[in-house]
């Protein structure tokens, strides 16, 4: 299958800053500024770090403080969060804390918004100590577009974030998500990458509920987002065997034992159940050698008339990971 849609869809990455089995966390975290960096090089057109807390499995709790390293550490790529999961934040903070990176590197900050907790439920209550319990996405996000706004009227203001108009992304795995973004006219973000069973009833949802008249929008027509795996490495042999890291992370999902990422098997061990489980949830996923990502890549588009892609990889050797993005990234401008 030749791709024929490359020329206007770009490719972004989602790090969640896996903790690999053997390495310290510290490393872990330096290893993401690294990426970052090849991703550049390699043309991505941005970075997104996912908020997750009480996680043995992702060191991507502190999304600004990694979103400001590979600012610091890049000069072109867009950094963002996919995303800050408002309901553990108040508004005020995350539109100071943005407000900043914008300030210090100006076009260059996305602010992802989730709904979820990116945690369980004891976590999420220690995180905003107890103030839980009161769905207010909505209500944050209008909050939070005042404080990047003009601030005319508010009895409490954020100075840093006065006129920033940081770009806001909805992020949805349901039509709940998608009906938020489309009712506010701002961009969707579908996490196919590990929640893909609604895709194609949020997205066509989205765009038709899309409201360009919103006061809250940013956009004249529908942009949609779809996350999805991958593994690219020289031949399909290694790419499958690769990829087994990442199906035994999601195996321990299954058995509700989360912990580091493994080194890669030969066969991963499931019972039936574990591999239904490990189906369905990277059922969006494009493995293989270049080229066939890039042909799996371009159905995925096909099928959804995605805008753009975020590519979600998982590798027990960082270089490994950081490979698999640039052989994609070069399979797919190349197709």
């Amino acid at each position: 299958m030749v791709a024929t849609q490359n020329s206007h869809v770009h490719l972004s990455a989602l790090d969640l800053v896996p903790i690999i089995q053997d390495r310290s966390v510290a490393q872990c975290v330096r290893d993401a500024t690294v990426l970052a960096q090849r991703l550049e090089t390699a043309g991505y057109a941005r970075v997104w770090y996912a908020e997750h807390h009480n996680s043995e499995s992702f060191a991507s709790s502190a999304t600004a403080l990694l979103m400001g390293q590979t600012l610091a550490a890049t000069s072109t790529i867009r950094v963002g969060s996919g995303g800050i999961m408002l309901p553990n934040h108040v508004p005020l903070t995350v539109a100071e804390n943005f407000g900043t990176l914008e300030s210090f590197y100006p076009g260059r900050v996305d602010l992802g918004l989730g709904r979820a907790p990116g945690t369980d439920m004891r976590t999420a209550l220690a995180l905003r100590r107890g103030q839980g319990g009161h769905d207010t996405f909505l209500q944050d996000i209008h909050q939070l577009e005042r404080y990047f706004g003009g601030q005319e009227g508010e009895p409490i203001r954020a100075a840093v974030a006065r006129n920033t108009r940081v770009p806001l992304w909805i992020l949805g795995s349901s039509t709940d998500g998608a009906l938020v973004a489309a009712s506010l006219g701002l961009p969707y973000v579908f996490a196919s990458h590990f929640a893909p069973a609604m895709i194609m009833a949020a997205i066509e949802t989205y765009r038709g509920a899309f409201d360009a008249s919103a006061p809250t929008a940013t956009l004249d027509e529908p942009y949609v987002m779809v996350a999805a795996n991958v593994l690219a490495a020289d031949t399909e042999a290694e790419a499958r065997k690769q990829f087994t890291s990442h199906q035994l992370l999601v195996r321990g999902m299954a058995r509700n034992n989360r912990g580091p990422l493994q080194p890669p098997v030969d066969q991963v061990d499931l019972t039936p159940a574990e591999s239904a489980f490990v189906e369905q949830h990277l059922a969006v996923s494009a493995v293989g050698t270049p080229g066939h990502v890039a042909d799996q890549l371009e159905q995925i588009v096909e099928l959804t008339r995605a805008d753009e892609l975020m590519l979600n990889s998982y590798a027990y050797d960082p270089q490994v990971r950081a490979r698999s993005f640039e052989l994609t990234a070069q399979a797919w401008n190349a197709s």
